[in-house]
């Protein structure tokens, strides 16, 4: 198997930031199919695909996110091209005949607890929003991702009468890199691994 460049490796974690500052730059619709359409190839338990998004770019979509986050966040949101809710259906058993045609998943989960249901798409979901913002990040785009919202009334404004829920949001656009803080630490492989 082939493997990423040095450059790739570069563009995706080695000095990807976190953006909270963004340029005044558009993002292209048809730039944030090609971005869904890598990061939908990433792996998911039985191929369940839980993500739904919703790309909020427009003045009357941004005004209805607004009250929605935290103070802090409101103008790296508003000021993005584009802000991604990454959020996941929690009856995303309802694809499995289409999405795992070669067993019968659905029976797996559709008499499950909701709870427990949640719980799935959130682990799975959460996968794919980072499969997500790798994805972008390898077509040029720059991620400022964050909590700091309230998720019920996100989940009212944007999902209200559906079996979806919010997860995280994305900013999405061309980051401004003079504004970014040095980068933080990480840890080490001695102090995060074990192999036994």
């Amino acid at each position: 198997m082939s493997k990423l460049s040095d450059e790739g490796l570069k563009l995706i974690f080695r000095e990807a930031r976190t953006h909270s500052d963004w340029l005044d730059q558009p993002v292209d619709d048809g730039l944030l199919a090609q971005v869904y359409d890598l990061a939908k190839m990433g792996p998911t338990s039985a191929n369940m695909c839980p993500m739904r998004m919703v790309f909020v770019k427009s003045k009357e979509a941004k005004e209805k996110l607004k009250p929605t986050l935290a103070p802090a966040n409101v103008n790296k949101c508003m000021e993005a091209p584009v802000t991604a809710i990454i959020a996941m259906d929690i009856h995303f058993y309802e694809q499995l005949p289409k999405l795992s045609p070669h067993v019968d998943a659905k029976a797996w989960f559709k008499d499950l607890p909701e709870n427990v249901l949640e719980y799935i798409a959130l682990r799975n979901g959460s996968l794919q929003g980072a499969y997500f913002m790798l994805a972008a990040r390898s077509l040029g785009l720059d991620c400022g991702p964050m909590s700091g919202f309230d998720n019920a009334k996100v989940d009212a404004a944007f999902f209200a009468g559906t079996t979806i829920k919010s997860n995280f949001l994305c900013n999405l656009g061309h980051g401004d890199a003079s504004k970014l803080h040095p980068r933080a630490p990480r840890l080490s492989f001695a102090e995060a691994c074990q192999i036994v």
